[in-house]
């Protein structure tokens, strides 16, 4: 084994310690005392002048609770350190009992079908499970969410909050199977929002309880359907078990002439095209796009969309308000990539706090979007005095936002729940721009320090502090996320300057 294989080996470690300890929003010096190490180490080993050890890589996967993804780096720079050749998935797969709680469930196969018929898709989901904690599972997390306009947020959030998804209509039904049985599963309520939902599948019903107890295995299997007014052509699957195999099945009428593509994505990297290509079939006046994986990573999202060449025009829906105010290019462009506008009322309504831990895998999906989005932004426009983005400006009702300092090679921080709770008296102006805005600067106040108050993903709160650039940025994101725009900020008098007349692009801001 060479070198240089060990070594990236250990860059990929480093890079993947890195992002989670910016998701949870941890300074090195906090990660260091959870974890008993030197702050030093830590830098040492981020900046790759140090090997990560087996102790340091189970504590780091312990305290940043990063669902093994962070063990599973280090294993697979280990197996190159020694020479060894990784060893494929046993069967049983069972994880080392130093497992943060929550890994003892396994996905030895999931099997999801979406069929589209008669202005209707119904979709199907069988999930083989293995239980190999030491605790009987009772209950399982199933998510149903639709985004009729992908493309268009905006249009999305007004579109459901017009025509809400409702549990009647889903029709939601669960089945459990062993190797004896096939149960009907009770279900029970988390969350109900317009465009997406959350319910807890029990594994129990009138007849009783039938927990899937330490070394048993069961299939579940749950269906539900969503009228095509409220379902987009977009089916995505989300990884947040470990998985052995996940496979993807999507079938539609022929006479639609469907087309097909997929990304694939994860908390570290940015859109890519799926790694195997999709298998298509036709029979019966059906088209048939299948496509799988096996050992996809944990946090791993694979979105499949498509077009129909030959569709029938949609069913009436209520007319969209449109803006007739001119627009520069750039926000054209900002608007074309799914960054709300101005004048959409999503900008003016505050953000909903996330009920941490439960929404944690919420919290991770928003985070991800939010860094997915900023990556996009990076190819559209350089951003000489740092960038923030905030949920709600990729059409999200969540109170997250993703801010990068000015510096060359910042990392971006994402702040969950964030409020200011203390700022300095002393303050400054200076022009600002947003990306909801694009087209426009406009000369705002802004204080020279700000401690923010935001949270983790184990429900715990952290302070900090942020000076100059970053207490602008971050004091500019959490105004979003309350409903304010910059504009409420501005000076009595003060114009907005086209971004055409503005002389301070390209420049930092000046301290």
């Amino acid at each position: 084994m060479t070198s240089s294989s060990i070594d990236r080996a250990a860059d990929v470690f480093a890079a993947e310690l890195a992002q989670w300890r910016i998701d949870r929003a941890m300074t090195k010096k906090q990660l260091a005392a959870r974890m008993g190490f030197d702050p030093s180490y830590i830098s040492h080993v981020e900046g790759r002048r140090h090997r990560p050890t087996e102790d340091f890589a189970r504590r780091a996967e312990a305290v940043l609770g990063a669902g093994g993804a962070i063990w599973q780096r280090y294993q697979e720079y280990d197996e190159l350190r020694h020479s060894r050749t990784p060893t494929p998935l046993r069967d049983p797969p069972v994880p080392e009992q130093w497992m943060p709680p929550g890994t003892g469930l396994i996905v030895e196969q999931e099997v999801a079908a979406l069929t589209y018929q008669d202005g209707f898709y119904h979709c199907t989901i069988r999930r083989a499970l293995y239980n190999a904690g030491n605790e009987p599972v009772t209950r399982y997390l199933v998510r149903v969410a639709v985004d009729r306009y992908p493309d268009d947020p905006d249009r999305s959030n007004r579109h459901h909050r017009d025509h809400p998804l409702t549990f009647a209509e889903l029709d939601l039904q669960a089945f459990c199977e062993s190797a004896q049985h096939r149960e009907s599963m009770q279900w029970r309520k988390k969350h109900d929002r317009d465009a997406f939902k959350e319910v807890w599948v029990l594994f129990e019903n009138s007849e009783g309880r039938f927990p899937l107890y330490p070394g048993q295995r069961a299939t579940i299997e749950y269906t539900y359907r969503v009228g095509q007014e409220k379902w987009g052509h977009w089916f995505q699957r989300a990884v947040r078990l470990p998985t052995r195999q996940l496979a993807v099945r999507l079938d539609f009428p022929d006479a639609l002439d469907p087309q097909l593509w997929g990304v694939e994505t994860s908390l570290s990297a940015e859109d890519a095209p799926l790694r195997t290509p999709l298998r298509r079939h036709q029979a019966d006046g059906r088209t048939v796009f299948e496509w799988s994986t096996d050992a996809p990573l944990l946090n791993a999202r694979y979105r499949l969309e498509w077009r129909f060449r030959s569709a029938a025009p949609s069913p009436t829906e209520p007319a969209d308000a449109t803006e007739t105010r001119p627009e520069s290019r750039t926000s054209e462009r900002m608007r074309a990539i799914g960054i709300v506008q101005r004048g959409a009322e999503m900008l003016r309504q505050p953000a909903q706090p996330f009920e941490l831990p439960a929404d944690e895998s919420v919290a991770l999906d928003t985070a991800a979007r939010l860094r997915a989005m900023l990556a996009r932004l990076d190819e559209l426009h350089p951003f000489s005095k740092g960038v923030g983005l905030a949920a709600p400006q990729i059409g999200l009702p969540w109170a997250a936002t993703v801010v990068r300092a000015p510096e060359p090679g910042a990392e971006p921080l994402v702040l969950l729940n964030p409020r200011v709770v203390d700022s300095a008296l002393d303050t400054d102006e200076q022009y600002e721009g947003c990306l909801s805005y694009f087209d426009v600067r406009g000369l705002v106040p802004r204080p020279l320090r700000i401690d923010v108050e935001h949270a983790r993903l184990d429900g715990s709160r952290v302070i900090t502090t942020f000076d100059r650039a970053m207490a602008r940025l971050v004091s500019h994101e959490i105004d979003h996320l309350e409903g304010r725009l910059y504009v409420d900020r501005m000076p009595p008098g003060s114009s907005l300057v086209p971004v055409e007349e503005y002389r301070g692009s390209g420049q930092p801001w000046a301290y």
